[in-house]
């Protein structure tokens, strides 16, 4: 009688056992959800950083090509400098604010002066990784 039941006790687990593995489950989670989570953020800062430069390039080209800058970001896109407006990864909408230059602002040498747009930024509110938000990068 003895052999079955050590028999019978080795078929599962004990509610022990069971509790250990879950609470070592549950340490691992929380800490992989929040590297996870500053993974995320760390790529779409990545990206937002690169559409600006590409955009802020752009712009420049623009200027430098036509002797003004353009009006406005339709403007690269109906010249064919850009396909489609990017995305900001932080709205996931392509609704960059962006800054007129002043009147008395030249951007290259043979530019009339008409103003017209300079620099582009985020139109998200929310704050980046390194404290400044993100509008003003």
């Amino acid at each position: 009688m003895k052999p079955e039941r050590q028999k019978n006790r080795s078929r599962g687990f004990t509610l022990l056992e069971l509790i250990i593995v879950m609470s070592i489950m549950a340490i691992l989670i929380s800490i992989a959800v929040p590297n996870f989570r500053r993974s995320i953020i760390q790529s779409r800062e990545a990206v937002l950083r690169q559409n600006l430069f590409t955009l802020r390039d752009l712009i420049s080209q623009y200027t430098l090509d036509k002797q003004k800058a353009p009006q406005s970001l339709d403007d690269l896109k109906s010249a064919g400098y850009m396909k489609d407006l990017p995305r900001d990864p932080m709205t996931n909408s392509a609704d960059w604010q962006p800054e007129q230059c002043a009147d008395d602002t030249i951007m290259s040498p043979d530019e009339q002066d008409q103003g017209g747009l300079c620099d582009v930024h985020s139109s998200s509110p929310q704050i980046g990784s390194n404290g400044a938000a993100y509008s003003t990068w």
